[in-house]
């Protein structure tokens, strides 16, 4: 059993580092000059943009990124060690792995062949009285590492032992 979940973690890891990159060169491709090409899909809402982000989350360390990639590697290599520990003999502990797998390695490739991370999924919201309200660009590594991460915090409560009084 525990190689049937090694394979599907690897499978899905695989899956997301190959959208995330096939994303991040259609953006190069077609929004070619970072911070100044962009896409409106649903204007005042969601933009499709070019940035970079030598840091991480909201463009923390900006000037480690070679810090941050040691971190991306160390995070994987430790993962692997302790995949056991994350529920990954579970189907939903899988999942949670492999998005988490595949994320990190997509940004670390970013890291390793650009020097930043590309971000190209902007959401934002303009009021009526022209306020603007908007989360940092992010990527498909980016969502398929928090998706992995809140599925981990599920898991964690699910495995929780209930309470004495609740088992009366």
């Amino acid at each position: 059993m525990k190689q049937k979940n090694d394979r599907q973690i690897a499978i899905l890891a695989v899956s997301i580092f190959a959208l995330d990159q096939l994303t991040k060169v259609a953006v190069m491709k077609f929004l070619p000059i970072p911070r100044e090409s962009e896409f409106e899909v649903l204007p005042g809402f969601f933009t499709l943009v070019h940035w970079h982000n030598p840091g991480a989350a909201w463009s923390m360390f900006q000037k480690y990124n070679w810090l941050l990639a040691v971190s991306s590697f160390a995070a994987i290599f430790l993962l692997i060690l302790v995949r056991r520990h994350f529920s990954s003999e579970t189907t939903l502990g899988s999942i949670a792995l492999g998005l988490i797998f595949g994320g990190i390695a997509g940004n670390l490739l970013d890291r390793l062949m650009h020097g930043h991370v590309i971000d190209f999924l902007y959401f934002h919201l303009i009021t009526r009285g022209g306020r603007l309200y908007d989360f940092p660009a992010f990527n498909v590594a980016d969502s398929a590492i928090c998706v992995g991460v809140g599925l981990l915090f599920i898991l964690s409560w699910r495995n929780e032992k209930q309470p004495e009084e609740a088992k009366a």
